[in-house]
């Protein structure tokens, strides 16, 4: 059987990464994630304020088919490495600052990273990391910081 894989693309760079996922350590994870990608979904994603070397992109409505509340805690930390995807889901009112619902989904593109947010440490499941191309990809994040919002797309790999 061949292993199921992701890609994280900068859509107007042209810049693609290719993530390998954690089937063994966040198996219910991987899988949520695996079916939402059913086709590939784009994202405008920006740079997260707390969490240092990290962009977010949320899951759009369309792609949401699984129960988030239904996903166990998976291969949690709240030090990630360099190239790391996260799922994260906040609930409507989770945050006193931030009072929507969002499905999100990060990566950690350098090292340094920590998933703390407004209330503090925020244990995240990870469930996958990027193994070809990080440095390009990471090249395209830094940018997020100085230039805005950039335009991601992520899929499954054929």
């Amino acid at each position: 059987m061949t292993e199921k894989k992701l890609y994280l693309e900068f859509v107007e760079a042209g810049v693609r990464g290719t993530v390998t996922l954690y089937w063994e350590n966040a198996p219910k994870t991987c899988e949520a994630i695996w079916g939402a990608l059913e086709k590939p979904i784009q994202w405008s994603s920006t740079h997260a304020i707390f969490s240092g070397p990290e962009i977010m992109m949320g899951l759009p409505e369309e792609a949401r088919n699984f129960d988030p509340l239904a996903l166990p805690p998976e291969n949690q930390t709240v030090l990630p490495e360099a190239g790391e995807l996260l799922w994260f889901y906040q609930p409507k009112n989770f945050f006193k600052i931030d009072p929507s619902e969002f499905w999100e989904i990060g990566m950690f593109y350098d090292v340094g990273g920590r998933t703390f947010g407004p209330t503090g440490w925020i244990p995240c499941t990870y469930f996958g990391r990027m193994t070809e191309n990080l440095d390009a990809v990471a090249d395209q994040c830094r940018l997020i910081r100085t230039e805005g919002a950039k335009l991601v797309e992520l899929g499954r790999l054929d």
